[in-house]
């Protein structure tokens, strides 16, 4: 049987219409996204960088695990909360006692805000034509 060090883990995320696909081993820090590095990936947007490395940054792991992620749909927002939503999940299937930091940070509930749909007869998902009295 392969130890936990060889182990792959794989856990799925999703946020708004992205969904991410991660895959995490025990490795020394590489990271990528669609076969591209994070900065390539996020193009040095600091926020982005901060949501996707949030669940390795509470568990204090960015340097002892490999992480793979395939994400597609939703845009570069939707993205990466989707990656961090893996990566948070991924991490608990790895070690369970790493739940209680990632769930006090709220990492491990996955955000089911989403784009309201647009309604017929209206401009929008909410917005109502301009009432003209006369």
């Amino acid at each position: 049987m392969a130890s936990a060090k060889e182990q792959i883990f794989t856990a799925t995320g999703r946020r708004k219409t992205a969904v991410a696909r991660v895959r995490i081993k025990a490795g020394n820090g590489n990271f990528s996204i669609n076969e591209k590095q994070l900065p390539e990936f996020c193009c040095n947007i600091e926020g982005v960088t901060n949501a996707i490395l949030a669940p390795l940054k509470t568990v204090d792991m960015e340097k002892s695990v490999d992480v793979m992620v395939s994400v597609d749909g939703g845009g570069i927002s939707g993205q990466a909360g989707a990656i961090s939503h893996g990566i948070a999940r991924a991490l608990q299937l790895m070690n369970t006692e790493l739940r209680a930091p990632l769930k006090k940070e709220g990492l491990l509930t996955r955000d089911s805000r989403s784009k309201e749909r647009k309604k017929p007869g209206r401009p929008g998902a909410r917005k109502r034509f301009q009432f003209s009295k006369r």
